[in-house]
């Protein structure tokens, strides 16, 4: 009798494992992960290559992938469209991680933006650094002699571009030679280079499309306020009801694993010759910690 009960209770305990294991796997492992993120990562193949890693590990996961400036991913989020948001906006995501509607993210990579422009330089900006190179594009724009395309659609590069004309103490807004698009990355490098205009861009689609962008060069690389820092967060949900938080973080997890980070380090090397993305890896020295809260107070 005795050993009948102890073949009952083993027989729950393996049940309810069982249970709790399928919970678990359903939960973790399988499911529709949603993705909300600027389009200088999806634009460059980058995320449909982690993604394809991924699901080697977790077949039975479906990632989609939206593709919008910024500053509309983290709206999205917001709206409960997303489970996941990557951003390189830190004055805007500095907004939702105050309201609840993120978690604390991590840095996952980073690179730089870049000036681009005519190869005739008109304003005459090669190797300045970048706040008196917008300071220099806003005069001779004055005078007849520069055009600059601006994305101007709430992503994390027209945020930037916004804080570097701010820093120059000008303001192109209204201006004749200034061209606000409402585009994407890709679409302003083609409009640029056709208007033979200046923009700012990041380096990483400038690298992707720079075969058919013609003239126009990469005039101004290096400064402080050039740096481009991409965060993850998982949407919090707390505040936004149906996020699948177990998977996101699983995905989370994985991005910032030693694979997924080599995964970044090596990305565009057999294209271009150099990654278009470099690796976080952690951000041992707060380098990019303290550059993210630097930018984080042009709110």
């Amino acid at each position: 009798m005795k050993m009948r009960w102890v073949a009952i209770a083993l027989a729950v305990i393996v049940a309810v494992s069982i249970l709790f294991l399928f919970i678990y796997r359903r939960e973790h492992y399988e499911g529709t992960l949603r993705i909300t993120t600027t389009t200088s990562l999806y634009a460059t193949g980058i995320l449909d290559k982690l993604a394809e890693e991924f699901k080697q590990r977790h077949p039975n996961v479906s990632i989609q992938f939206i593709a919008v400036g910024s500053g509309e991913a983290l709206r999205r989020a917001a709206q409960g469209d997303a489970e996941i948001v990557l951003s390189h906006a830190p004055n805007l995501e500095k907004q939702y991680l105050d309201d609840g509607t993120l978690k604390p993210g991590k840095i996952f990579a980073y690179n730089y933006f870049i000036i681009v422009g005519p190869g005739d330089d008109p304003a005459g900006i090669a190797g300045m650094d970048p706040v008196n190179a917008m300071a220099a594009i806003y005069a001779a724009g004055e005078n007849g002699k520069a055009v600059f395309v601006s994305r101007a659609d709430n992503s994390g590069t027209y945020a930037r571009e916004l804080v570097l004309w701010s820093l120059a103490g000008v303001n192109p807004l209204g201006k004749s030679w200034y061209l606000e698009l409402g585009a994407d990355m890709a679409q302003t490098l083609m409009v640029a280079n056709e208007k033979e205009a200046y923009t700012l861009s990041d380096i990483s689609t400038y690298l992707k499309f720079s075969s058919r962008l013609g003239e126009l060069k990469s005039l101004v690389d290096k400064g402080d306020m050039l740096i481009n820092v991409y965060s993850v967060y998982v949407v919090n949900p707390a505040k936004i009801i149906g996020v699948n938080e177990g998977l996101a973080e699983t995905f989370v997890e994985f991005i910032l694993s030693e694979e997924g980070q080599k995964i970044i380090d090596s990305y565009g090397i057999t294209e271009f010759g150099k990654p278009l993305f470099k690796a976080a890896k952690g951000d041992l020295t707060g380098e990019l910690k303290n550059a993210w809260e630097n930018l984080a107070k042009f709110g």
